[in-house]
């Protein structure tokens, strides 16, 4: 699975993650918040959510607005 990091700049385009690199990051710090991109489908975020569910973690999903226009969102999802 690879998802797409939130863009640092509205002009950027968003960098990609692999699974494993999101697995390793956890494993290492113990917890972690990522914020990913709204290109990113809400199916892809709900399989990454699930995957560390059956590893007895917990997950927490959220939508950020960033600014006051519909599409100013990126998603934030922490791992514990």
């Amino acid at each position: 699975m690879e998802l797409k990091l939130a863009r640092v700049n509205l002009e950027s385009k968003p960098k990609s993650i692999k699974l494993e690199k999101i697995v390793e990051a956890v494993q290492k710090e113990g917890q972690k918040i990522f914020y990913f991109d709204k290109e990113n489908s809400h199916k892809d975020l709900v399989a990454l959510v699930e995957y560390f569910e059956e590893k007895d973690q917990s997950v927490y999903l959220r939508e950020v607005k960033y600014a006051l226009g519909d599409d100013d969102y990126m998603y934030e999802i922490h791992i514990l």
